[in-house]
């Protein structure tokens, strides 16, 4: 009886030791969003088709993310007075403020180091989409043959939108302490113990 159990106990050891470092899988690639007053709101639609409005502050993040709701925000709060401060208004013209965020090194693709972040002012005709504001101040662009936005300034040399493994966020109940383990393993330990602690009695007692 003990013999069987053992390894059934062992298993559920690992089982609960491994649970904290599930994988999810994620998307490298540049993100489009919208400056709300102090926040940024993931864009509705494409660089491609929006037409940002004379005024209008918007973000590109690099980032490996699972969807728009694991996105990484763009990391800078400038508002559009300080990015187009050095850019006057002129007639027939819209200017559109940029904020390119290129994301850490360790969302980069291998071998590659990403830019520091910065902002530019797009000034360019009133119907012109966000793509082609992005043309006018982060050559060269880089785009797929479904259009998707692959590079801004060349960043990244190579790839689109690849899939990659992503570490999953710890939950409020997998959080680890810096002073022991995580609740989930500790509780996954205590389970183990007392299954042991039964298959030894029920062997004794049939002794």
């Amino acid at each position: 009886m003990i013999r069987r159990a053992v390894p059934l106990l062992v298993a559920s050891l690992l089982l609960c030791a491994g649970a904290g470092q599930a994988q999810a899988a994620g998307y490298r690639y540049w993100s489009f969003w919208d400056r709300d007053g102090d926040r940024w709101v993931y864009a509705p639609q494409g660089p491609s088709t929006a037409r940002p409005s004379d005024g209008d502050v918007q973000g590109f993040r690099f980032a490996v993310s699972e969807d728009s709701g694991d996105a990484a925000r763009p990391r800078g709060e400038a508002g559009f007075k300080t990015i187009c401060a050095a850019t006057p208004a002129r007639d027939g013209k819209k200017r559109v403020a940029l904020l390119l965020d290129f994301g850490t090194t360790a969302d980069a693709p291998s071998g590659e180091t990403p830019p520091a972040p910065r902002t530019a002012c797009a000034q360019v005709s009133p119907e012109a989409t966000t793509a082609e504001a992005l043309a006018t101040v982060a050559k060269p662009l880089r785009y797929d043959t479904n259009a998707l936005l692959c590079a801004i300034s060349g960043y990244p040399e190579k790839g689109c939108g690849e899939q990659v493994a992503k570490q999953r966020k710890p939950t409020a109940e997998k959080k680890t302490s810096e002073d022991g383990p995580s609740l989930g393993l500790v509780a996954g330990i205590a389970v183990v113990a007392l299954l042991g602690a039964a298959a030894i009695w029920q062997v004794r007692r049939r002794a």
